[in-house]
């Protein structure tokens, strides 16, 4: 994998154990230059990692090509359900994501504390209002609705994003040693039909399925979602699982084609791997409680499971890292979740990829959560003006030189939630309602 697709323009020293002659295979490279293959090229000069910024990392992932895309779909959505744009832009959808990422750090009860007055949430609350905020929330989209109708693919809504999601991922520089395993993004809904999985042993339970391919590091190289079974077995070359059973346990059964090796094994149960890095030899012993002789006893284990136990936890620490802080995606629309996942995951990496660099040079990186919150500033665009200072008591109630002056804009007023005024208190510098429905003015100035 060419690191420089990945990493960019910049020099590095990108140590690969590829065969001189393309005629050799892996089997000349011994196990142990295999294991130690880098994950990811070394810097040729040392350089701190602070300065490089963090915002360069989760952007290698979630892209500019991506931001512009989903500026563009929602602007198209909004016209073809209002009849009028809403106008929005890829420097507020960074402002968009920006909020979302804070959301999942500083987790409330309901959007809406984030703005209210007696729970306001400055570092959200300062982006962008409320209004729009909602909006944006409602009308974004991915994909063009009126290009997809009749299309096979089911995950049409989501398709584009998560196709250039994939492209970045498969980019990152990896290792030899992967593994393969299926990932719930939680939806309880009932809008997506049977697109939606049950998992009885996964914490979410309801969702969506979602096959990854990733290193032990937990870096997700390779992702694949599920849309329902679409290929039937007509025969299977290996023999039933009641027939192994009967052979006792540690009994197996094999099958190879095309540098692929599928493997079942009797242990407690029937399970059956695929692989085309490990084989079965040399075959070890497991312990193993037997009821039968009330003991532990030896079985034979293939090295292909033994293999699978060791590297299997990449997917795991990845999914343990994106529900960590977790982009909140309650919707009605389905595919919003799906959303949320990639922008999730894109931190996962980006934070992995980083620390990984870091590992490289020696230096200490930063926590998840710090990295989080360190690309959610960085993508604030623009924040809004910040409110005036709400006058102290003991100048409020003096009923001294409150005077109403009119100004040319329009402020909110400072008592009743949903009045707007152009008359404000020249000491207090407060917008109130000057009006005979509502004298704010005179309210607020009395205890």
């Amino acid at each position: 994998m060419d690191a420089k697709s990945f990493y960019g323009s910049r020099p590095w020293n990108f140590l690969a154990l590829v065969p001189e002659d393309p005629q050799d295979s892996e089997a000349d490279l011994t196990m142990e230059e295999l294991d130690v293959a880098p994950m990811s090229p070394p810097f040729t000069k040392k350089k701190k990692m602070a300065e490089k910024k963090d915002k360069e990392y989760f952007k290698r992932l979630f892209t500019d090509e991506m931001i512009q895309h989903i500026a563009h779909q929602t602007n198209l959505y909004s016209v073809q359900e209002l009849g009028d744009l809403i106008k929005t832009n890829p420097g507020e959808i960074e402002d968009f994501l920006a909020m979302l990422l804070l959301m999942g750090v500083f987790d409330f009860p309901a959007m809406e504390d984030y703005w209210h007055p007696a729970s306001r949430f400055n570092m959200i609350a300062d982006i962008m209002p409320q209004k729009r905020f909602k909006q944006l929330r409602h009308y974004i989209h991915f994909n063009d609705n009126q290009q997809c109708d009749g299309s096979p693919d089911r995950f049409y809504k989501i398709r584009p994003l998560f196709e250039m999601l994939r492209k970045q991922c498969l980019l990152i520089p990896s290792t030899y040693k992967h593994s393969v395993d299926e990932v719930m993004v939680s939806y309880k809904g009932t809008r997506a039909g049977n697109l939606r999985q049950y998992i009885a042993n996964k914490p979410d339970k309801w969702g969506f399925k979602v096959f990854c391919r990733a290193s032990s590091s937990g870096i997700i190289h390779d992702l694949l979602l599920y849309q329902g079974p679409s290929v039937h077995i007509l025969q299977s070359h290996l023999i039933e699982d009641k027939e192994l059973m009967e052979r006792g346990r540690g009994a197996l059964d094999y099958k190879s084609a095309e540098g692929v090796l599928t493997v079942k094994w009797y242990d407690n149960k029937c399970v059956t791997l695929l692989s085309n890095a490990c084989g079965i030899m040399p075959l070890t012993s497991v312990q193993r409680w037997s009821k039968d002789e009330k003991a532990k006893i030896a079985v034979p284990c293939p090295s292909l499971i033994a293999a699978y136990n060791q590297h299997m936890g990449g997917i795991d620490l990845s999914d343990m890292l994106v529900h960590l802080y977790k982009t909140p995606a309650k919707s009605r629309r389905w595919y919003f979740p799906l959303f949320g996942y990639v922008l999730d995951l894109c931190i996962s990496n980006a934070w992995l990829v980083y620390k990984r660099d870091c590992g490289l040079l020696k230096e200490k990186p930063m926590p998840l959560k710090r990295f989080h919150l360190a690309v959610a500033h960085s993508l604030k665009q623009k924040c809004l003006p910040p409110r005036p200072p709400q006058p102290q008591p003991d100048v409020r109630y003096d009923n001294y030189g409150h005077l109403p002056l009119h100004t040319d804009n329009r402020g909110r007023c400072c008592l009743c939630p949903k009045g707007v005024s152009r008359w404000k208190c020249g000491k207090c510098n407060v917008f109130l309602c000057l009006i005979e429905e509502r004298e704010c003015f005179a309210a607020y100035h009395r205890k």
